[in-house]
């Protein structure tokens, strides 16, 4: 039945996509000049992650590299100007361009925003996508069209208004663990759990699922170069776009060389144990991430002996809205609840330097996302010279947290009780093996820097840019 409807729904949009894009690109071919420019698909450039590193260091490459090439930024917050994200660059991420960047401000970022669907959210935000991006191309053409936010939806549109298209996909919209999920009815962020329970609307999200991933194939495949970030990824990309030729794995900029600055030794006096995330849905699924981490902590700390310092565990993230400060309290509550409030310090929206200084002091850092497709933290972990304790998935499994010249580099763990016991060796391990173990982790972390990314970056898009 499932395979029977698919049948009828792929050549349908086939026929549909093909001639929206023929209608579109009739009314665009010959009245629209592309301006010699590099334009950056980025709605969101107050996210505070990974992704807005990612693009600031994208940016200062481009400059470098082809001066010739203007970089203009779509975005919807419409407080930020050239001069004020070319500050934010430096001030949250260390990341110094050459000049400010041109701005197009954009206004239908809602069609795009998760609380304008609350059902088949998915799918909401890709269409969505569709109707931002005709926004920002109409505003202006650019002959190079750089999506870093993973809207691969607009890669289509990209390419009818006449622009070279080049993305920066940090993970799939929708992965092959994704639809293994619903397949085996098992709860997850993206999974509600009275879906999982019920046979008839797993086989239903099924058809989606699949029908969804077949879209997303079709129209990741329009790009003419993609970036990913990790094995985890390309892996991904690559079964789902199959576009292998056109896919390369560039790991993203970590900050290591400054990280590395710090002295690996640490006071013994108060162990500090640090986390560092965004307070967002995918990272505070239930107890998969930062509960699982008070959890785990309150665990330790009931089975640490009485003679040993007691640790502290830091909390650093940024909350982008009202639903981010939402999640927060509430693990502000659950540190009340499990009775280690004294033992748990929250720090919202920390400046890049007091960030570097808490890294700086941590003993060891806290990972615990699920798939995280990469894992750029678990790297500044390593860098600053605390040791990871990082989920045992993705990124952090594939290419992060291995073996350096045969040392052990860090911990992998998947629930609390094999956090609390990773916790637990931290603070048992002795001085040497503790210094041995965070100079091969130093070690491991040169292979993710951001010189490595300048230079694989740049030879990734020289080709496309020519």
């Amino acid at each position: 039945m499932e395979k029977g409807i698919l049948l009828l729904l792929i050549p349908l949009f086939t026929a549909i996509l093909t001639l929206l894009l023929t209608f579109t690109s009739q009314i665009i071919n010959g009245r629209r000049d592309r301006k010699r420019a590099v334009a950056f698909f980025h709605p969101f450039t107050n996210d505070g992650g990974g992704g807005e590193r990612v693009l600031w260091c994208a940016v200062k490459a481009i400059q470098e590299e082809n001066p010739d090439l203007d970089c203009v930024v779509y975005t919807g917050d419409h407080d930020s100007s050239p001069q004020s994200l070319a500050s934010r660059a430096i001030d949250r991420f260390g990341v110094s361009l050459l000049y400010p960047p041109m701005v197009v401000y954009l206004y239908k970022r809602k069609w795009v925003e998760e609380t304008s669907y609350p059902r088949f959210t998915m799918i909401g935000q890709s269409f969505g996508s569709i109707y931002l991006a005709w926004e920002a191309l109409c505003k202006f053409t650019p002959s190079y069209y750089f999506d870093t936010s993973g809207y691969a939806f607009t890669y289509p549109l990209a390419r009818v208004f006449g622009c070279k298209v080049i993305c920066y996909t940090h993970y799939p919209t929708i992965s092959l663990d994704m639809i293994s999920r619903v397949r085996d009815r098992n709860p997850m962020y993206n999974n509600d759990a009275s879906i999982a329970k019920s046979g008839w609307l797993s086989r239903f999200k099924m058809i989606y699922y699949t029908f969804f991933s077949w879209m997303y194939g079709y129209v990741g495949s329009c790009t003419h170069l993609a970036m990913v970030n990790s094995s985890w990824t390309q892996s991904h990309i690559e079964k789902l776009w199959r576009i292998p030729n056109r896919t390369k794995r560039v790991y993203p900029p970590c900050d290591t060389s400054r990280l590395q600055a710090f002295p690996l030794e640490r006071s013994a006096e108060t162990p500090i144990f640090i986390s560092v995330a965004q307070f967002r849905p995918e990272k505070d699924f239930v107890s998969q991430a930062h509960a699982l981490q008070l959890e785990a902590f309150s665990v330790a700390i009931r089975k640490l002996d009485s003679d040993m310092p007691r640790p502290k565990l830091q909390f650093v993230g940024s909350c982008r809205n009202k639903s981010d400060e939402e999640r927060l309290q509430k693990l502000q509550e659950k540190a009340i609840e499990l009775k280690i409030d004294e033992d748990v310090e929250f720090y919202k929206n920390a400046m890049y330097r007091d960030l570097m200084r808490l890294l700086g002091g941590a003993t060891a850092g806290l990972h615990s996302m699920v798939d995280e497709h990469f894992g750029i933290v678990v790297v500044e972990y390593m860098a600053a010279g605390a040791i990871p304790i990082a989920h045992n998935s993705a990124g952090p499994k594939m290419d992060i947290v291995l073996e350096e010249d045969g040392k052990e580099t860090g911990f992998l763990a998947q629930n609390v009780e094999e956090y609390a016991d990773a916790i637990l060796k931290v603070l048992q391990m002795p001085e040497d093996e503790r210094l041995e173990m965070a100079a091969a982790a130093r070690r491991r972390a040169d292979r993710f820097s951001e010189q490595r990314f300048y230079d694989d970056f740049k030879a990734a898009v020289q080709p496309v840019l020519k």
